[in-house]
């Protein structure tokens, strides 16, 4: 209670108090005028009628104002209860002006100053939200007995339903890396770095938890299933390019050797020493060109000239500029034949392509003295064919056929000066155009590497349609 209440309270006693005298001395006289006909025991019910007279008066005048007083702090604790149960659009409302008028519009600016708090944490907390889950990685808060807090987009669409606010983390995470970390940042409030491998089905995530404020942790687990497997794709490149040019180095190395060490060898010897020198060299030439030119193509500054082409142009401009490396292997290659639609394409990257190719195929062809090369028309795109009569590929090395340094026969391959790019050179540039290419063989019955362009107009066409206005 206020010093002012009290004052007031306390002047309304004494007012109540100077009423009552006031009430008793008027009585009083009136009793003392009718004195001298009364005896003393009259006298003394007259004095006890008129407290009781008075009583009644003042009592009814103090029940009311103690009630209108009751009556505002019941509505003050009313309004305490609501703001404590967090409605904070509660609000005092009164006409008076008096000392508990201010009080009422003091605890008004408080519910007003925390629904304006709680409704900026509110904005923020949503705006938090709305970031994690913009986030590329999963994100997951746990409290400090291990229970979920919250989790974002991510997170929730790689554990499902079974993550949720209040659930334990061990019931929804089974990788023991991930719970490590966070057992690790709960008990020794430090930031635990792991890798977790069975979290999903083929993907490796990086697990970064760190302890919060208010005794819990925050969980980020970021995938690397891509850098890791260009971290992996990159060591296989090493090592083969490696395997690739020590195998040519050393035989050169030891030729030349033998040579330097025999004071006077026989032209015989120097002749056939020397072609083995230069077909090693030759080899490893080779293999510089294709490694330049799968470094170009996989760049991500390699840039196509596309220009409408005759499909019946691509098939005889590259049977006819390796006509003379067919005549030269006793191989005949021959034309399908090819529609005169217009296709979408880069004539100099469709002649590498068309090259690698027939140059594959001259390979597995020897037995057979053929090759053939053609395109058909199909819906919006035309089919390109090159295919050899030789033994054909196993059908468990027809999905990896394309990758770097992959060989069906790495014996064979070596032997006819393969490099193990050619396939791959050609995959990255048909894609490079937005076409499709897959490879159909069966052993002994020759295999056939078909690809695809975008016609001319259909490829123009999506082209206007995906430009914005």
């Amino acid at each position: 209670m206020t010093p002012k209440v009290f004052t007031k309270l306390l002047g309304l006693f004494v007012l109540l108090l100077v009423f009552h005298t006031v009430v008793m001395e008027l009585l009083f006289r009136h009793f003392t005028a009718r004195a001298a006909g009364l005896s003393f025991p009259m006298l003394g019910r007259e004095a006890i009628w008129s407290g009781l007279i008075a009583l009644g008066v003042a009592l009814p005048v103090a029940a009311w104002i103690a009630l209108g007083i009751t009556g505002r702090l019941k509505r003050v604790i009313v309004f305490a209860h609501r703001v404590a149960e967090g409605d904070l659009g509660a609000r005092l409302t009164g006409k008076k002006v008096d000392e508990l008028s201010g009080m009422e519009a003091a605890l008004n600016r408080t519910a007003e100053r925390l629904e304006e708090n709680f409704a900026e944490n509110e904005s923020r907390r949503q705006e938090l939200a709305a970031m994690l889950d913009s986030m590329q990685e999963a994100v997951v808060a746990v409290t400090a007995q291990g229970n979920v807090l919250w989790s974002n987009s991510v997170m929730q669409r790689m554990a499902g339903s079974l993550i949720h606010p209040g659930r334990p983390l061990v019931h929804s995470v089974r990788d023991p890396e991930v719970l490590a970390c966070v057992r690790g940042a709960l008990a020794r409030r430090e930031v635990c770095v792991g890798r977790a491998s069975t979290l999903a089905q083929g993907r490796i995530f990086e697990v970064n938890a760190a302890p919060l404020p208010s005794g819990g942790a925050l969980v980020v687990l970021h995938d690397v299933t891509r850098i890791e497997a260009a971290e992996k794709s990159r060591r296989e490149f090493i090592a083969n390019v490696s395997h690739e040019l020590r195998t040519p180095l050393t035989s050169i190395q030891g030729y030349v050797e033998t040579l330097i060490e025999d004071p006077l060898p026989s032209v015989e010897t120097t002749h056939e020493f020397l072609g083995i020198i230069l077909k090693n060299a030759t080899r490893m030439n080779r293999l510089t060109e294709d490694l330049l030119a799968l470094a170009g193509v996989e760049s991500p500054d390699y840039k196509l000239t596309p220009q409408p082409t005759r499909a019946s142009a691509l098939v005889s401009d590259a049977i006819e500029a390796l006509g003379g490396i067919v005549v030269d292997s006793g191989v005949a290659i021959e034309s399908t034949g090819a529609p005169d639609t217009l296709v979408l394409a880069d004539p100099d990257a469709m002649n590498q392509v068309f090259g690698n190719l027939i140059e594959n195929a001259l390979k597995y062809a020897k037995n057979s003295k053929r090759i053939q090369a053609g395109a058909r028309l199909l819906d919006t795109e035309v089919e390109f064919t090159v295919r050899d009569f030789g033994s054909g590929i196993a059908s468990e090395h027809l999905e990896r056929i394309f990758e770097r340094f992959y060989r069906v026969d790495k014996a064979r391959s070596r032997e006819s000066g393969g490099t193990g790019l050619g396939l791959a050179i050609v995959k990255h540039i048909v894609n490079a155009h937005g076409g499709r290419i897959w490879a159909e063989s069966e052993l002994g019955s020759g295999a056939a590497f078909h690809f695809t362009l975008p016609l001319a107009q259909a490829a123009q066409l999506s082209s206007s349609n995906t430009t914005p206005n």
